[in-house]
């Protein structure tokens, strides 16, 4: 038998009692990842990114665990709500205009203490002002790659702050405004974290000499930034990174902790990375419905595609049994999916495929629990965000 069909039967075996579609979690592959995290962040923290976890007690577990400390928030309905149920050190990674959670972060104290807001322009502060109780801000900083006097750029289009005369200027306009306070900083190089340099060929060499490009320069300008930033406001965190760079990341003395959440599920977008090789975590199991042909599997859903450019990498991948590829007309489908290859033919109805989503959370958006596996069981079954009813995006 080989790994795959053993993981398959094994899969198989833990969950015989459930009725697909159902979503899993392997808790070993779970702590193996964490435990690698860990190792390349050398010591330095790792605030957990929740849109690539979505689930409390994932974050529980995960938090409890030596070397992961705080949350990376997505918007302030969610951190509001996770401050609700015990979480504390809560970083909104993204600016919010949503007045009502704003009013509701500045009328309660401990959300106050707990939460942090990210902004990138005095329009963001206005939205701030005049709140009963202090806001703590972070300061978001563009970590893209510029080049060609700035006809070539690789990375998110962020924040519109991307030199240390800028950020500076910012910081000392945070300083003036009552009731506010800035206490960190933070810049996100997507285009190394989150852009896999394991491809071949001519395209694969561009994006690793992009990267290398890119990596020198951030190291001087975010330490620059940071260095000028600070002469205005007592930072006590400056955030950097993700799962695809943490290694890197934390060799810049100007970063205090890296972010990751991602390599955690390890999903099918992080494949493609040469320094670090994680476990597939996070399943979904489709049954077989229909056999169109002896060739084709046909299973129930599984048009689950993930955000970001469209094409074929948005996709979920068919993983197990092994072999199994989309049909080309068809692809992902609303309501059924069909599967061709070799592994097609032995599969029948009522059998199970086991799919990896191609990202990390939004995986947790399609389904209400996840079931946790340890070895050859099902230990627990726990809810979502969706599954206890909370849809911030």
């Amino acid at each position: 038998m080989t790994s795959a069909e053993g993981s398959a039967a094994r899969y198989d075996r833990a969950t015989a009692a459930l009725e697909p579609p159902f979503a899993v979690v392997d808790l070993d592959a779970l702590r193996a990842n964490a435990a690698d995290l860990v190792r390349r962040a050398g010591g330095k923290p790792i605030r957990v990114a929740s849109k690539s976890v979505r689930c409390r007690a994932i974050l529980e577990r995960v938090l409890a665990m030596d070397g992961f400390a705080g949350i990376m928030a997505y918007t302030l309905d969610e951190a509001l709500w996770l401050v609700s149920c015990g979480f504390t050190d809560i970083l909104v990674a993204y600016p919010t205009t949503d007045r009502t959670a704003i009013a509701a972060l500045g009328a309660d104290p401990r959300a106050a203490r707990e939460i942090t807001l990210t902004i990138d322009s005095s329009d963001h502060l206005d939205l701030l002002e005049g709140q009963p109780h202090e806001i703590r801000i972070c300061l978001d900083i563009d970590a893209g790659f510029v080049a060609m006097a700035g006809k070539f750029r690789a990375g998110a289009l962020r924040s519109p702050v991307r030199e240390p005369g800028q950020a500076a200027e910012l910081a000392a306009h945070i300083a003036k405004r009552p009731g506010l306070r800035l206490t960190g900083l933070l810049s996100y190089e997507s285009q190394i974290a989150g852009v896999g340099d394991k491809i071949p060929g001519l395209y694969g060499r561009a994006v690793r000499l992009m990267q290398a490009m890119s990596r020198r320069e951030l190291i001087v300008r975010r330490g620059r930034i940071v260095h000028a930033v600070r002469q205005v406001a007592d930072l006590e965190f400056v955030n950097g990174g993700g799962t695809g760079c943490l290694e890197r990341t934390v060799r810049e003395k100007a970063v205090t902790e890296v972010a990751a959440g991602s390599g955690l599920y390890h999903p099918r977008l992080f494949d493609f990375y040469r320094d670090f090789t994680g476990v597939p975590a996070a399943l979904f199991a489709l049954p077989v419905v229909r056999k169109p042909s002896p060739g084709v599997a046909t299973v129930l859903g599984g048009g689950y595609h993930a955000s970001g450019p469209p094409g074929p990498t948005r996709l979920p991948q068919p993983y197990l049994p092994a072999g199994l590829r989309y049909h080309p007309d068809e692809g992902a489908g609303e309501v059924q999916t069909p599967l061709l290859g070799e592994a097609a033919h032995d599969l029948r109805v009522g059998d199970r495929v086991w799919f990896r989503h191609a990202k990390a959370g939004e995986l947790c958006e399609h389904f209400p629990a996840l079931h946790l596996l340890e070895n050859d069981t099902v230990t627990e079954r726990v809810p979502t965000y969706r599954g206890e009813g909370k849809f911030f995006l």
